[in-house]
């Protein structure tokens, strides 16, 4: 079993008197990928709010790098080096490329065994992402929706983070684009970042993802590999179609 970065014990959530996860536990390894699936609705993006401090009132265990984060700030979970790139993408329309990954710049990291983490620059990224390279003076209101999507990514690994939460990365994008995500998934996790990614598309967790958890109505009703996920057809039929 790999190292555990993020572990979530019992966690509740909701968004005022509307609770919407209902005990979770799950685990992430150092250097593995990890999928939340399920519908519309099922709380997979309410899991990763949760875990990054944005949402008011959550109960249960939420330990990073080994300690416990529960109910602290998201500055504080950001600067521990959990990064968010959110399912609406938020980069600064009114910024540059360059600009928007200016924003995002915090120091290296060490691991707690003192080897260094991954580390980004504006370069690496441009070489990750070429379409970014090839307009680092584009305003981030006018690029289409997919080079938006890369440039919150990319603006997040300026963080140089030990996890990155992933929220629907191929929603709405090109086919090329969901393709390029998924490169980038690869070298993220052949450098050692973590990823907690929600995800509808079982395809595309097929080839980015070591494990699953399938979620419906704010609970965990699978855990497994993906193999393990492939072979179940009755929680593919019960909580993945439409």
């Amino acid at each position: 079993m790999p190292e555990k970065l993020l572990e979530i014990v019992d966690l509740k959530a909701r968004y005022g008197q509307a609770q919407i996860l209902f005990g979770l536990s799950l685990f992430v390894g150092r250097g593995e990928v990890v999928a939340l699936m399920g519908r519309n609705g099922a709380g997979k993006s309410t899991t990763l709010k949760a875990l990054m401090g944005l949402l008011a009132g959550t109960q249960g265990e939420i330990r990073f790098m080994g300690e416990s984060i529960a109910n602290s700030p998201s500055y504080r979970i950001a600067k521990r080096g959990m990064g968010y790139v959110p399912e609406d993408r938020r980069i600064f329309t009114d910024l540059t490329v360059a600009e928007n990954l200016d924003c995002g710049r915090q120091p290296p990291r060490l691991w707690p065994d003192g080897t260094p983490a991954p580390f980004w620059t504006e370069e690496k990224l441009y070489r990750l992402f070429p379409n970014l390279g090839e307009m680092p003076s584009r305003m981030g209101g006018h690029m289409s929706g997919g080079e938006q999507q890369m440039l919150t990514v990319a603006r997040t690994l300026m963080g140089n983070p030990f996890l990155v939460l992933l929220d629907e990365p191929s929603e709405g994008v090109a086919p090329i684009i969901v393709e390029q995500m998924a490169a980038m998934i690869g070298e993220l996790k052949a450098s050692g970042v973590s990823i907690l990614l929600s995800e509808q598309n079982v395809h595309f967790a097929r080839a980015v993802s070591d494990r699953v958890y399938v979620l419906e109505k704010g609970q965990i009703q699978f855990s497994g590999t993906m193999a393990e996920l492939d072979e179940a057809e009755d929680v593919k039929r019960s909580y993945l179609t439409v």
